[in-house]
């Protein structure tokens, strides 16, 4: 069941959880729009829009979908699809590992971060207070680097786990 034939107390509730959710998707870099769209795409109960089926969802502009979709399609976490027949695209949530995707894209992103550092450790020396931090920094960062790379290994059988619990 898609928001549209949810009560009006069920709509309002997904959408506040929706704007609680992109907010906090937005602080954590992601631009709005695509926020908004994969907190909504993620809870809501369908597993497939038309853009204008996440328009009318959300309360935007189809406008404002179409480049919310782009960026979501090209990070992973939507798909576009087309049903045989039609002329318009649909969007379904890739949740088939999507946080172990998500993670895995962070990990990428500390790795890029323990490399600068670890260039400016050596361009600017570890014998001295700034050094010191630079290195305690690049230590952090490839410990939580092996703490999520063995999180996202132990996932699989840990979902299992909790399936069974």
């Amino acid at each position: 069941m898609t928001v549209a034939e949810n009560t009006d107390a069920e709509r309002a509730a997904l959408l506040r959880f929706v704007e609680r959710f992109a907010l906090v998707l937005r602080e954590s870099g992601m631009q709005p729009m695509p926020a908004r769209v994969f907190a909504y795409a993620l809870a809501d109960d369908a597993d497939r829009y038309t853009a204008a089926e996440l328009a009318d969802g959300l309360q935007v502009s189809p406008a404002a979908i179409s480049g919310a979709v782009r960026q979501l399609v090209q990070i992973g976490f939507l798909v576009r699809e087309r049903e045989p027949g039609t002329r318009s695209d649909l969007y379904v949530l890739d949740d088939g590992q999507l946080w172990t995707r998500f993670v895995t894209a962070e990990l990428q992103a500390l790795r890029r971060f323990e490399d600068v550092v670890a260039a400016g450790i050596e361009q600017l020396g570890a014998d001295r207070p700034g050094g010191r931090r630079l290195v305690e920094t690049q230590e952090f960062f490839a410990f939580l680097g092996e703490v999520l790379a063995d999180a996202v290994t132990r996932w699989p059988e840990e979902r299992e786990r909790r399936r069974l619990g």
